[in-house]
């Protein structure tokens, strides 16, 4: 039996940063306790106050997952989903992408009411990738993580409907989900709703939106305020770049400025070329005839994908820390 002063110290320790500490409390009760096994395999697994040791990470949430006891129960849901990260990553086990679906199914399954949606969204993603690409169970996922509030899927659900990708297209549908996820902070739905003022001819609205996005490009601060992967927060900051800088360039809604569009048209390549690129051989084109001479257009990685494929990166591999429940 714990003292409520040690649960205390154990929680203030981590929640203060003091990992060190925090690691040798919970090696204490690892083995009578499954949420200081849990918090112990988080750390080995991030190198939090100790060495990165995601073999032994692993082993601990194998443990939580494999576990008869009724202790474990509220843990599983969280265990399976780090487990699915781990397997997906190749990190602390061989890769896997059939073995992260199955533990990701088992999280999904409103165990947890983080873990599960957090997993929910995450096979949204998974089945938007070529290897089991099935982009109806996709928007099936990313509409149940929506319903649960999360705030990727939403944008995710946004740009489905506007392409018709796993659903009957719907463009209300489209523009109710984006402007709500917009609304909520989602960079990437910001970024398609630029997009589609732009393909609209609101010049000006369009211009408006984007500026007001260029104006934080701060993507790790950003992705860790929305919960949002980095990837798509980047996303989202290069497309209302690319706009705004072609609304410089050709004078639309905007006064014409040469020198702004040509900045902006660099800042738009510069922030893919970090988090990876999104455009399309359609606005790959566009950005070549109005801007034919600007040297950084030509660096643009084309991705197979397009602009309005919503998938996930393998790049984007570990996101720290994880769930510290």
């Amino acid at each position: 039996m714990y003292s409520l002063f040690s649960v205390f110290h154990r929680l203030f320790c981590l929640s203060q940063g003091l990992y060190e500490e925090a690691l040798i409390q919970f090696e204490k009760i690892k083995d009578t306790d499954f949420q200081g096994m849990y918090q112990l395999g988080v750390m080995h697994y991030d190198g939090l106050g100790t060495k990165e040791d995601p073999e032994k990470g692993v082993e601990y949430m194998k443990k939580i997952l494999d576990s008869d006891s009724p202790k474990a129960r509220h843990l599983k849901f969280a265990a399976a989903y780090n487990l699915g990260r781990a397997y997906y990553e190749g990190c602390g086990v061989k890769q896997s992408t059939k073995e992260a679906e199955r533990l990701w199914l088992i999280a999904a399954d409103h165990g947890n009411p983080k873990a599960s949606v957090k997993a929910q969204s995450t096979l949204g993603m998974l089945y938007s990738v070529s290897v089991l690409k099935d982009l109806k169970k996709a928007f099936f996922w990313h509409s149940e993580a929506c319903g649960n509030g999360n705030l990727e899927s939403q944008g995710a659900l946004g740009v489905m409907y506007l392409h018709g990708q796993g659903v009957r297209q719907n463009t209300k549908a489209a523009l109710k989900c984006l402007r709500e996820a917009a609304e909520r902070g989602n960079i990437y739905a910001q970024g398609h709703l630029v997009e589609y003022y732009y393909s609209r001819k609101f010049y000006s609205t369009a211009a408006t939106v984007a500026k007001r996005i260029t104006e934080n490009d701060d993507i790790d601060a950003l992705a860790k305020i929305t919960d949002c992967l980095p990837t798509y927060v980047a996303k989202g900051v290069a497309m209302a770049a690319f706009y705004l800088a072609r609304c410089l360039q050709l004078g639309l809604g905007v006064q014409q400025d040469q020198a702004a569009a040509k900045k902006y048209y660099s800042k738009s390549v510069l922030k893919e070329v970090r988090k990876r690129r999104w455009a399309s051989q359609r606005v790959l084109k566009q950005m070549m005839e109005v801007n034919e001479t600007h040297p950084v257009c030509k660096q643009i990685y084309v991705s197979d994908c397009g602009a309005s494929t919503y998938h996930t990166n393998k790049q984007n591999k570990k996101i720290k820390p994880r769930l510290t429940l």
